[in-house]
């Protein structure tokens, strides 16, 4: 059976916009940014994303979490996965548990998909947490056991999120985005600098992940928003 967790949406960290304001304009940007994944490969539907960011701090956890959510609201079946399995955040923004999750599941056989999923109060949205921080996420990610979940995971969802640590900090989201059907990353525009930006993409180039658009956070726009733009790789 699913986890039962049930998530008051008044307490949710207000990184968690697209639940708290569904109608505000930066749900609506998340709105735009769902249809223009949708739109991004038209040949093939689109089951795995990845979410990662060129460095650390660019808000990449709070895209994935939000576009979880966007895309539940369509009424596909979505999971929502923490795969930065070196600093977690996912279960804070659903006030989850982090004690067991991907890393269980990548570890212990015994265990199964339906045990470690949290079912949470949103129609159509799961959460799988990253569990406890193991002395190797890369060799996890790259396993077979990781290639069977996401098998197993496509059968059974509509749509697979995972968010992953930055390009440039780790291997980790290298070996992921990989194996996953098309990756988004998300850029700060503060933080990032256009050699951080061209490092990341030949880093994902090299492992010929499909990276089928870009997130800017902090773009300035008219209004105090968070998110401002998406743009494709073409």
């Amino acid at each position: 059976m699913f986890k039962k967790k049930l998530i008051d949406t008044k307490s949710s960290p207000s990184k968690l916009i697209t639940l708290i304001k569904p109608s505000s304009v930066i749900s609506e940007q998340f709105k735009t940014i769902r249809t223009n994944i949708q739109f991004s490969i038209f040949d093939k539907e689109i089951k795995t994303i990845a979410v990662t960011s060129d460095i650390a701090g660019a808000g990449k956890s709070t895209v994935a979490a939000n576009l979880a959510v966007a895309f539940s609201m369509q009424g596909k079946k979505v999971v929502l996965i923490d795969s930065d399995m070196r600093k977690p955040t996912i279960h804070r923004f659903f006030s989850l548990s982090n004690r067991d999750g991907l890393t269980s599941l990548l570890t212990d056989r015994t265990l199964t998909l339906a045990s470690m999923i949290h079912h949470t109060p949103t129609e159509n949205l799961f959460v799988l947490t990253s569990g406890i921080i193991p002395p190797n996420p890369s060799e996890l990610l790259a396993s077979k056991r990781m290639d069977e979940l996401l098998v197993e995971l496509e059968k059974d969802y509509d749509l697979v999120i995972f968010d992953l640590p930055p390009v440039m900090a780790v291997t980790d989201a290298q070996i992921l985005t990989s194996k996953v059907d098309g990756t988004i990353v998300v850029i700060r525009k503060e933080n990032s600098t256009k050699d951080k930006i061209m490092q990341s993409k030949i880093l994902l180039q090299k492992v010929k992940a499909n990276v089928i658009g870009v997130v800017l956070n902090r773009k300035e726009i008219d209004e105090d928003l968070d998110y401002g733009y998406y743009g494709t790789t073409d």
